[in-house]
């Protein structure tokens, strides 16, 4: 959410956001209703006022005019009920259209309607090249009995999946040691829960647009959530930070939950796509300074980066378009591994920096050296998510015979060279 003040004092910014980002929305029909949002409110202070200039009076006025003064003040009350209920209509159509604004995106950012704009900014690590047809990860699974795929289909529906075996071990151990690494990089590790209220949703930009992706839950008025982000992000709603607690470094675990509305036929097959999963959530709070914020956006995706590094995966970064990066973004970095089952890199990493949007949603705020209370900047980067992690993880490591060669980081914590 962008504030009023700003959108007033600068409407062609945000109008040239607004095309970048390929939202519609009517910003002429915003300020106008701001405007008329601004009249009644002043139309409803100056009619308190003369109301109040009548009771004050009252008293001291003669017998024979209080009867007047008395339904004057009357007619005053109701006439500030109806502006009243007029600015309640107006306000709500104004909040609407303000959580549906987007953020500004930063000047380097592609600009484009959607993913095909997104450019490759580094490529890390070289594919393997096998002596060999390799198998996807499904195969691999199969023929080591890793998972009851086709079984848990019956039980569960459609993208779920069930490991077993020292595949739900290596699950587990990976995520373990990710959450070792974001602690020994002074995160405070934080277990969340997958279900949140609407307004936790629309703290961090999910609502309004993206409720058919959501899990409702509507005899508790809950949802489920596909991100530790949505916890966190509402987690010091309406707090106020001094300076020396900022920044908070939070790396969030939790099971997620997305519904994948509208992603009918798009990898069907394995784990790339699932309904429920586990994920890492690195998440920063810190003070609305752009360069701090950059800083912590490098670091974030440096984290990320040495995770997949140590895995040995090879991967690219991308420079996501305006169009591709989400309403309230002001930079994202998407972090795509090699699937040498499909001979393409796909997204296993999203970073972002939301600058103060989320937190005027959510009302995160800090207090500064003079005192004065602003609006924080936050900022998320997934550390791992799995099941997805493991088709890069095991198809890249596989050898002819089917088995998967572990990393060197994972070896110890696995007790062997091999899954």
């Amino acid at each position: 959410m962008l504030s009023l003040a700003f959108i007033r004092d600068n409407p062609d910014i945000v109008r040239k956001a607004i095309a970048e980002k390929n939202v519609s929305l009517d910003l002429d029909r915003l300020l106008e209703l701001d405007g008329e949002v601004r009249g009644l409110k002043s139309r409803i202070d100056e009619l308190r006022r003369q109301r109040n200039e009548i009771s004050a009076g009252f008293k001291s006025a003669d017998p024979a005019e209080r009867p007047a003064l008395g339904a004057k003040a009357k007619a005053l009350g109701a006439q500030a009920g109806e502006v009243e209920t007029a600015l309640a209509e107006k306000n709500d159509a104004l909040n609407d259209l303000m959580l549906r604004l987007p953020g500004i995106p930063w000047e380097g950012a592609p600009i484009g309607p959607d993913e095909s704009s997104n450019v490759v900014i580094r490529t890390e690590g070289t594919p393997p090249s096998f002596d060999f047809t390799p198998r996807d990860h499904v195969e691999l699974v199969e023929m080591n009995d890793w998972a009851d795929l086709a079984r848990i289909t019956e039980v569960s529906g459609s993208r779920t999946y069930c490991l077993k075996g020292r595949l739900a071990l290596l699950e587990q151990a990976l995520m373990f040691w990710s959450e070792r690494k974001l602690a020994e990089a002074g995160f405070t590790l934080m277990t969340v829960p997958s279900i949140a209220r609407p307004q936790a949703f629309y703290a961090t930009g999910h609502f309004p647009g993206h409720e058919e992706e959501a899990y409702e839950m509507e005899k508790d008025g809950l949802y489920l959530a596909g991100t530790g982000e949505i916890a966190l992000t509402s987690l010091h709603s309406g707090e106020i930070f001094e300076a020396g607690q900022l920044p908070i470094r939070y790396a969030g675990f939790s099971p997620c939950f997305r519904r994948e509305a509208g992603s009918a036929g798009r990898d069907v097959r394995g784990l790339l796509r699932v309904h429920q999963f586990y994920k890492l959530e690195q998440y920063v709070i810190c003070e609305d300074d752009d360069e701090v914020s950059a800083q912590w956006h490098a670091r974030l995706l440096a984290n990320a980066e040495m995770l997949l590094g140590e895995l040995e995966i090879p991967y690219q970064v991308i420079e996501a378009s305006t169009g591709d990066m989400g309403l309230g973004k002001f930079r994202m970095n998407d972090i795509e591994s090699w699937v040498p089952s499909l001979g393409k890199y796909r997204e296993t990493h999203s970073c972002s920096t939301l600058h103060d949007w989320q937190a005027r949603r959510a009302n995160l705020r800090w207090r500064d050296g003079e005192r004065k209370v602003r609006f924080v900047h936050t900022l998320n980067n997934t550390a791992l998510a799995s099941p997805r992690i493991l088709v890069p993880l095991l198809e890249n490591h596989q050898e002819a015979d089917g088995r998967v060669r572990l990393p060197g980081a994972l070896q110890e914590l696995m007790g062997g060279e091999y899954l």
